[in-house]
């Protein structure tokens, strides 16, 4: 018999509807294991992550959700023996039917029950931002290899191609060929290292604000009227994009070169380019040296129906001298690293079903932002 007060009972309700719209606003997968092993809550979350109903879920043991000899077991089994809460990063986690994701884990218990609750957090996006971190700093490497080869290759390179001209005025028919061989060797050693002398700039970009369609506009004509003549160019734009905190030749730079990689990944027939914009909320990348975070909510995305670059070098793209190219320098896409993060922002590449995509994240321009 229920001893409360009609007041007692209406307090209790409210706040169990409270604690169930809590619950259901987590974006975490969220689920409650019983002391048999078998679901007894989930929220909306929890669901999506494991493609069923919370119906469904509540008849599922929990051998039936996650593979066999999973870390997940052992944390629940010491989470009801120590009464604690425990966490585990970089974990498989899921079903044939929802494929396996890397997940991070925290499993606690529930107060006055022998029930424990799981929390999932996928490591999607938090395995890309500390990539792009990486990446960035992999660009940076660069730069004193650069300067090194500025100052210790340029210079003999230059004697070497000097002595091969004079060679040149005296020699015959046969070795004039070898010395415009020394010629043209020298001037592709320099074309690279004046390549890599880019990463070696590290003086603060001018920045303003730059309307990105503008942009993506000019670098599609570009690029319709050269190399991407016979291409299908889209647009998927959101016209009310703010403007974004950049510099426009840079920008024109990086778009150009990732329009570039996608022009010459594409089928020679029927080959399609779909530039994107968008407004992502909930992004922020921390600021090195500072506890402040930068927003980047706004999104540029390349997209192609070539075949995607082949898994086990993607997440190695942006590093130097990584490249799928024949007779590539694989700097390319280290110099998009480097613009994208001197502008704060990030870049990304994920593999789809009909081709690959580079996703760019940056910063919108404050209108009152004061400059120094």
């Amino acid at each position: 018999m229920d001893t409360r007060t009609g007041k007692e009972q209406e307090t209790a309700t409210d706040a169990d509807v409270m604690a169930s719209s809590v619950l259901n606003a987590i974006p975490d997968p969220i689920i409650v294991i019983d002391e048999k092993d078998c679901i007894s809550l989930a929220n909306p979350a929890g669901e999506a992550f494991f493609g069923a109903s919370l119906s469904i879920l509540q008849r599922t043991n929990l051998t039936e959700l996650v593979p066999f000899g999973s870390p997940l077991f052992g944390l629940v089994e010491q989470v009801r023996q120590t009464r604690d809460c425990v966490s585990e990063y970089g974990v498989d986690l899921g079903t044939p039917k929802t494929g396996i994701k890397n997940v991070n884990l925290q499993v606690s218990s529930l107060y006055g029950t022998s029930s424990v609750v799981v929390q999932i957090e996928e490591r999607t996006i938090a395995l890309k931002m500390d990539r792009q971190l990486t990446h960035r700093g992999a660009a940076r490497s660069v730069t004193a290899m650069a300067t090194m080869l500025a100052h210790e290759v340029k210079n003999p390179l230059s004697g070497i191609r000097g002595s091969a001209q004079l060679l040149e005025m005296n020699a015959s028919d046969a070795d004039r060929a070898l010395t415009q061989l020394i010629c043209d060797e020298t001037d592709r050693i320099c074309a690279l290292v004046d390549r890599m002398e880019a990463f070696s700039d590290d003086r603060p970009i001018d920045r303003d604000a730059v309307n990105i369609h503008e942009v993506l506009e000019h670098v599609r004509m570009v690029s319709a009227a050269g190399f991407g003549k016979n291409i299908v160019f889209r647009e998927n734009y959101d016209p009310s994009l703010p403007f974004v905190y950049g510099n426009r030749d840079q920008l024109v730079q990086v778009l150009l070169n990732l329009i570039k990689n996608a022009a010459e990944a594409v089928p020679d027939d029927k080959g399609e380019i779909i530039l994107t914009t968008a407004y992502r909320h909930g992004i922020r990348l921390a600021v090195p040296g500072s506890t402040d975070k930068v927003q980047l909510p706004l999104e540029v995305g390349i997209l192609d129906n070539g075949p995607g670059i082949p898994e086990e070098i993607v997440p190695h793209i942006f590093d130097p001298f990584v490249t799928t190219k024949t007779g590539g320098s694989g700097l390319g896409l280290a110099l998009v690293a480097k613009i994208v993060g001197d502008h704060g922002g990030i870049v990304e590449y994920d593999n789809r079903q009909s081709g690959g995509t580079f996703l760019i994240r940056l910063p919108i321009y404050n209108f009152t932002r004061t400059e120094p």
